[in-house]
C-alpha cells in the first residue's frame, strides 16, 4: 500500500493532474465568455448577464466542498492526484460503467469484480474512465461542428455566407456591448433616421400577423425611432398614435421643433407615464374599450384633464360644489373624458355618488348616453333617461347612480317656486356644452332643486358674449385644450374653407345678428331659438330664394366628387324645409351631372386610358352614392311639408329604418364605406355627433359663436388618409370670423383663427414643393434642368438617373416618400378649388415628382421609361404571369397576386442570368430595387404558406439592414441578394421535394424543430404530419366550430385529437417532455391561424 501511494503521490502524476485541470478551466472560461457574447448579441442586458454569472459561481461552491471532501476522504487510500482527476472529470453512470467495464476486461478481469479487482487494476480503470471523457470533450469542442457541417451538407458559399453574418453579429454584438448605458442606447436612436411610421408599417403590422397572442394582454404600444414617440393601441390605425409631450402639467409649454432636434421625447414619455404610480393609474382608469370592440386609450390632454377635474373633488367643499369649467375643443374625445371622470370617481373615492348628465338636444342626450353603455358603465337595460320632467323630479328624489337628461326637463311653472329634490352632496352635475344651457330659468331650477350639488361643464366652446358667464356659474378653467393644440397634437386635422358661389348681400355687420341679439336679450333656449331663427324673417327670405338655392345645390352636385378625398358630407340649410328643398335640388343636378360625364366619356380617345379610368370611377361613385335629409320630428309635419309642395315621409322612414343587421341612419352614415355619403341638416347631427370619415360641411346657414365652431368641428375628426377637413362657405360667416374670436377667445390671451382660406393650403402645398426640391438637390438631381428637357427620350433619361438616386438607399426612399405622400394628400385636400384658381395654379416641378413617385408605387409601367430596362425587366417578367387568380379556366393555379392579376413564379427565374445582368447594368439601384421588391413578395407568400420560414424574412432584413448601414459594398450586398433568391427558390419546392403539401410541410417543420432525427425518424415524422393534418381537416367542422380557440372544452377536444394522433405516429425519441412541448406548439399555432383568421384552419 505504501509502495502504491508513493507511486500515485508522485510530482509526475501532480502535473499530470495539473495540465487536466487547468484545460477544464480553461475550456469552462471560454465557453463563458462565448455565452456572455450570444447573451448581448440577443439583446440581453449587460447588468442582468453579470448577475447570472454571479449566481452561477455561487451555486457552484456546495458541489465544489463535496468535491474537496471526496478528495480528503480518497487520498488515504488512492492518492491525492488521482482522487482529485476522477472527482473533477466525471461522465454519465451509464458511459462510466461501460468504460470501466472494458477497462476491466482489458487488464485481465472478467469484468467489474470487486473479488478480482487490485491496486493496479483500480488505477488503470480510474485513468481510462479520465482519458475517455476529455478526449470526447476534445472531439466536441474542435470537431463536432465540422461534422454536423457536413451531416447537413452544407455548401462552400452557404457556409460562407453563414461566416460573414457572424462575424457582423458579432461586431453588432461589440458596438452594442460598448453602449452600456440607457443614455447611450438613446443617443444612437436619435442618428436614425428611419422615420416613426415605419415602425407602424413594418415592425408593429409584422408583429400582429406573427406573434397576435403577444399583444393579449397589452395595454399600450409605444412608437419610437428615438426623435419621436407615440403611443396608441396596438389595434389602431397610425393616425391615432399620438405624442405625449406634458409629462405633468397641461399648462407646459412646449417646443415641439426643439424636442424633435434634442431627441428628448421618449424621455419626456417616460417620465410623464411611465413611473409607477401613474402608469397603473392609466391602466386602471384610462383605457376604455367601445361596444367592447374598439380600444379606446387616454390622450395626452385627456389624462392631464381628466385628473385636474378629479382632484377637485377632494376640494369640492371648500369650492362650494363649483368644480370648474373643463374646456376640451371638440373632436378632442370630450365624450370619453366624461366616462373616465365617472369611472375613476366611482372607483377611487368612497361614498355612494350619482352622476346628473344635463344636455339641451335629444340626439346629443341619446349620443352621450350611447358612449356611457358602450363603455360598459351603465347597461342598455337600466332606464336613466326620464320622459319627461315629473320622472326627472322623481329619479332625482332617490339614489339613483346615473340620470341623463335634457336642460328643459327642469321647467316649472313660472309661478311657483322650484321644489328641494335632494340636499345630498354626493351629487356630480355634468353639463354638456354648458355654454349653451346654463344662463337661463332652466338651469336656475336645477341649482335650486339640488342646492349641495357639485357642477362642471364640458364644453368645446366655453364663452358666451363678452361675458363669461360659464365661470360665473362653474367656477374658473379646470382644463384647457384649444382648437389649435389639438390640430398641432394631431388630435384633430386642420379646416380649410373654400368661399363658393356668390355672397347673399345684408345690411347687418353679421348675417344672424338680429337673431342673435334677440336670443341673447330673451334668454331663449335652444328649442325656443330655433323657433325664432325659422320664422319668415328677411334673412329667410333671401337665404330660401329658389334661385339662389338652383345655384348652390348645382355647385354641391359639380364639388362634391370633384374632392380629393372622398370622405363623408353634410349640407345645413337654415330651416327643415330648406334641407328637404336641396336634397330635391340636389337629386336633380346630380342626375345632369352623370349624364354631363357620360356625354365627357364618349369623346375622350379610346387610346387616353388614364382619362377614361378617371371618368369612369366618378361615374361609378356617383351612381353607387345614397343621400338622406336628417331633420328632428314635429307633430303634424307631414302635413306642414305638404302646405309647401314638399314630401317628408319618405325622409322619415329612412330616418327610422333599421336594417336586418340592426344597423340605423347613424350607424350606416358613421360606416365609412357604406354608400350613405351625403346628409341634408338643420340642426341634428351638429353637435355631440362624431362622423370621422365626414371631409366636408357645406355651409348654407348663418352662424355665429360657437354654434359656428360646433358645427365646422364635424369635419375635424382624425381618419386615415384624410389631410384636412374642407367647409365650403355659401353665406360667407368666415368673412366675420375674427369678430366672432373676439367672443370665442381662448383662454385670456386672445384666439387663433380656427379655420383657414384654402389658399393657405395650396401654399402649404408649394411649400412641400419646395422640401422635396431641396431634397432632390441634396442627392444631386436637378428637377429644373427635368422641367426643361424638351426631349422625350432625354428626359426619359434624366427621370431615369433621378429614380436610380432616390432608390439607392431605404433612408433615401422613406424621405422621398414622406415628402412625396404628403405633397399628394396635400394636393388632393386642394381639390377641386385648385383647379379653379385665378389664377391658374401652376408649379412645374409638381408634374415631375408625381411621376417619381407613381414610380416608386408602381402606378407607373417602368418599362416605359425606355431600352435601358428592357434586359432585367425580361428575366424578371417570365416570372410573372397576367393569370387572373380567380379565373377558374386558368391552366395552372396563380401563385401570388401582384397589382392586377400578375403572379410571381420563382421556379421561372434564372438567378444567373441576373447576376451578369447586373454586371453590366448601367442603373443597379433600380434593378437591385426590383429584386427587393421581388424577394417581398416572394416571402410575403412563402411566409403564408408557412410560418416557420421567418428564418428567410429575417436574412433579408438584416441583409438590408447591413447595408444600409455601410456594412457591406455593393457587390457584397448584390450576391447576397441573389444567393437569397436562390434560397427561396429551392424553398418554394421543398414541400414538393418532401412529398407533403404545404400545409402538411409547416407541421412537419413545427415538429422537427429543434430536433436531430435519423433518416427513418424523419419519415415517420412526416407520416406524423400527414395523419395530423388529414384527421383535422376530415373531422374540421366538428372540432373547428366557430371561436373554438375562445372556450375551454372544444381548445381541450383539439388539444387530444393532436395528443392521440401524435402519440401513434411519432417515434420514440419524443419522449414525454418533447412530446408535450410539439403538443402544445402545434395547439398554439392553430390557436394563431384562427385568431389571425388565415390558412386552411379558417377556410
Amino acid at each position: 500500500m505504501n509502495s502504491y501511494l508513493s507511486s500515485v503521490n508522485a510530482g509526475y502524476f501532480y502535473g499530470i493532474v495539473a495540465v487536466v485541470l487547468t484545460f477544464i478551466m480553461a475550456m469552462c472560461l471560454v465557453f463563458c465568455v462565448k455565452s456572455y457574447r450570444a447573451g448581448v448579441a440577443i439583446g440581453m442586458e449587460e447588468k442582468a448577464l453579470k448577475k447570472v454569472i454571479t449566481s452561477s459561481m455561487t451555486f457552484t461552491l456546495l458541489p465544489s466542498i463535496s468535491i474537496l471532501l471526496g478528495v480528503i476522504a480518497l487520498s488515504g487510500t488512492l492518492g491525492v492526484p488521482l482522487s482529485w482527476l476522477r472527482l473533477s472529470v466525471i461522465g454519465a453512470l451509464q458511459y462510466e460503467l461501460n468504460v470501466a467495464d472494458i477497462a476491466a476486461q482489458g487488464v485481465g478481469l472478467s469484468g467489474l469484480n470487486l473479488a478480482e479487482l487490485n491496486i493496479g487494476a483500480f488505477v488503470t480503470i480510474a485513468l481510462v474512465m479520465t482519458i475517455g471523457i476529455l478526449g470526447g470533450v476534445v472531439c466536441c469542442i474542435f470537431f463536432l461542428k465540422k461534422y454536423m457541417n457536413k451531416l447537413q451538407g452544407k455548401g462552400k458559399k452557404e457556409k460562407q455566407v453563414e461566416e460573414a453574418n457572424k462575424k457582423a453579429d458579432m461586431n453588432d454584438a461589440t458596438d452594442y456591448r460598448n453602449e452600456n448605458e440607457i443614455a447611450n442606447k438613446i443617443e444612437a436612436l436619435k442618428n436614425e433616421t428611419v422615420k416613426i411610421q415605419e415602425a407602424f408599417t413594418k415592425n408593429l403590422t409584422n408583429y400582429k400577423k406573427i406573434i397576435p397572442n403577444i399583444f393579449a394582454f397589452n395595454q399600450i404600444c409605444v412608437l419610437s425611432n428615438g426623435r419621436e414617440t407615440r403611443i396608441g393601441a396596438f389595434n389602431a390605425d397610425y393616425e391615432f398614435f399620438f405624442q405625449w409631450l406634458k409629462p405633468t402639467t397641461e399648462k407646459e409649454k412646449i417646443n415641439r421643433k426643439q424636442i424633435f432636434e434634442d431627441g428628448i421625447s421618449l424621455e419626456i414619455f417616460a417620465d410623464g407615464l411611465l413611473r409607477k404610480e401613474t402608469l397603473l393609474d392609466y391602466i386602471e382608469n384610462f383605457i376604455l374599450f367601445d361596444n367592447q370592440k374598439t380600444k379606446i386609450i387616454a390622450k395626452n390632454h385627456q389624462f392631464l384633464g381628466v385628473n385636474n377635474l378629479f382632484r377637485q373633488m377632494y376640494k369640492r367643499e371648500e369650492l362650494k360644489g363649483k368644480l370648474g369649467v373643463f374646456w376640451h375643443t371638440q373632436g378632442s374625445g370630450k365624450s370619453y373624458s366624461m366616462v373616465m371622470f365617472a369611472r375613476k370617481v366611482m372607483r377611487k373615492i368612497f361614498g355612494n355618488f350619482s352622476f346628473l348628465i344635463v344636455t339641451d338636444r335629444d340626439d346629443l342626450d341619446t349620443q352621450i348616453h350611447k358612449t356611457f353603455v358602450r363603455t360598459d358603465v351603465i347597461k342598455q337595460s337600466e332606464i336613466v333617461q326620464p320622459a319627461n320632467s315629473e320622472k326627472l323630479r322623481e329619479y332625482l328624489g332617490t339614489n339613483q347612480k346615473f340620470v341623463f337628461t335634457l336642460i328643459h326637463k327642469f321647467r316649472y311653472d313660472k309661478k311657483k317656486e322650484y321644489p328641494l329634490l335632494s340636499t345630498r352632496n354626493d351629487i356630480i352635475v355634468m353639463v354638456d356644452e354648458a355654454h349653451r344651457t346654463q344662463y337661463a330659468d332652466l338651469a336656475e331650477n336645477m341649482r335650486k332643486g339640488l342646492p349641495n350639488a357639485n357642477f362642471v361643464a364640458f364644453t368645446g366652446t366655453p364663452l358666451l358674449g363678452t361675458q363669461k358667464l360659464t365661470n360665473q356659474w362653474f367656477g374658473d378653467y379646470v382644463s384647457e385644450y384649444n382648437f389649435a393644440q389639438a390640430i398641432e397634437d394631431g388630435s384633430t386635422v386642420p379646416l380649410f374653407y373654400s368661399r363658393r358661389v356668390p355672397e347673399v348681400g345684408l345690411q347687418n355687420n353679421f348675417l344672424d345678428d338680429d337673431i342673435v341679439k334677440i336670443v341673447e336679450e330673451e334668454k331663449l333656449n335652444d328649442r325656443e331659438e330655433e323657433a325664432l331663427e325659422n320664422a319668415k324673417s328677411k334673412i329667410i327670405e333671401v337665404l330660401d330664394r329658389d334661385d339662389r338655392l338652383e345655384k348652390v345645390a348645382q355647385d354641391i352636385a359639380h364639388h362634391f366628387p370633384r374632392r380629393g378625398f372622398l370622405g363623408k358630407a353634410m349640407v345645413v340649410s337654415v330651416t327643415k324645409y330648406t334641407a328637404v328643398k336641396m336634397y330635391d335640388k340636389v337629386q336633380k343636378y346630380w342626375k345632369i351631372e352623370i349624364q354631363n360625364l357620360y356625354n365627357e366619356r364618349n369623346t375622350i380617345n379610346p387610346n387616353d386610358k388614364e382619362k377614361l379610368q378617371k371618368i369612369n370611377e366618378m361615374i361609378d361613385y356617383m351612381e353607387k352614392t345614397e343621400m338622406a335629409v336628417i331633420i328632428s320630428e314635429e307633430a303634424d309635419e307631414e302635413e306642414k311639408f305638404k302646405k309647401k309642395g314638399l314630401s317628408v315621409k319618405q325622409h322619415r322612414d329612412l330616418m327610422n329604418a333599421v336594417d336586418k343587421d340592426g344597423n340605423d341612419i347613424e350607424d350606416k352614415f358613421k360606416n365609412a364605406q357604406d354608400p350613405l355619403r351625403l346628409v341634408f341638416v338643420c340642426a341634428m347631427w351638429l353637435t355631440g355627433f362624431d362622423v370621422p370619415s365626414l371631409s366636408t360641411l357645406y355651409l348654407d346657414k348663418p352662424m355665429k359663436s360657437h354654434t359656428l365652431m360646433q358645427a365646422i368641428a364635424r369635419a375635424n375628426r382624425v381618419y386615415p388618409d384624410k389631410t384636412a377637413g374642407i367647409i365650403v362657405d355659401y353665406v360667407n360667416v368666415f368673412k366675420y370670423m375674427n369678430d366672432a374670436l373676439a367672443e370665442y377667445a381662448i383662454g385670456d390671451d386672445g384666439g387663433d383663427f380656427p379655420a383657414k382660406d384654402i389658399e393657405a393650403l395650396i401654399l402649404t402645398l408649394d411649400a412641400c414643393i419646395n422640401e422635396a426640391d431641396n431634397f432632390m438637390s441634396s442627392i444631386d438631381v436637378d428637377l429644373d434642368q427635368i422641367v426643361a428637357e424638351k426631349e422625350t427620350f432625354a428626359k426619359s433619361q434624366l427621370i431615369l438617373d433621378a429614380y436610380d438616386k432616390i432608390v439607392d438607399t431605404d433612408d433615401k426612399k422613406n424621405k422621398f416618400r414622406i415628402l412625396t405622400n404628403t405633397m399628394l394628400n396635400l394636393y388632393d385636400a386642394s381639390k377641386p378649388e385648385i383647379f379653379e384658381r385665378t389664377p391658374k395654379w401652376a408649379n412645374k416641378k409638381f408634374a415631375p415628382l408625381k411621376y417619381l413617385h407613381d414610380l416608386y408605387t408602381n402606378d407607373i409601367d417602368q418599362e416605359k421609361l425606355g431600352k435601358a430596362k428592357e434586359r432585367l425587366s425580361g428575366i424578371l417578367d417570365k416570372s410573372v404571369s397576367s393569370q387572373n387568380p380567380n379565373d377558374a379556366n386558368a391552366t395552372s393555379k396563380a401563385d401570388y397576386l401582384i397589382h392586377e392579376y400578375k403572379v410571381i413564379d420563382l421556379s421561372k427565374i434564372n438567378v444567373e442570368d441576373l447576376r451578369k445582368e447586373l454586371k453590366t447594368t448601367k442603373y443597379k439601384a433600380i434593378e437591385i430595387d426590383d429584386i427587393k421588391m421581388f424577394i417581398e413578395m416572394a416571402l410575403k407568400k412563402l411566409l403564408e404558406q408557412n410560418k416557420e420560414r421567418i428564418k428567410f424574412s429575417e436574412r433579408f432584413k438584416a441583409i438590408i439592414d447591413r447595408y444600409n448601414a455601410g456594412g457591406s459594398e455593393n457587390e457584397d450586398y448584390y450576391e447576397q441578394l441573389l444567393e437569397l433568391m436562390e434560397q427561396l427558390k429551392k424553398e418554394a419546392t421543398r414541400a414538393e421535394t418532401e412529398g407533403l403539401s404545404e400545409e402538411e410541410l409547416e407541421l412537419y417543420d413545427l415538429l422537427i424543430k429543434g430536433k436531430k432525427l435519423t433518416k427513418d425518424e424523419e419519415q415517420k415524422v412526416k407520416l406524423a404530419a400527414k395523419h395530423l393534418f388529414t384527421t383535422l381537416k376530415e373531422n374540421k367542422e366538428k372540432l373547428l366550430i366557430v371561436d373554438w380557440y375562445k372556450n375551454e372544452q372544444p381548445t381541450k377536444r383539439v388539444e387530444e385529437v393532436i395528443q392521440v394522433t401524435l402519440d401513434k405516429d411519432l417515434p420514440i425519441s419524443y419522449d414525454k417532455p418533447s412530446f408535450d412541448a410539439k403538443t402544445k406548439l402545434i395547439l398554439n399555432h392553430f390557436i394563431d391561424m384562427a385568431v389571425q383568421g388565415y390558412g386552411w384552419i379558417v377556410a
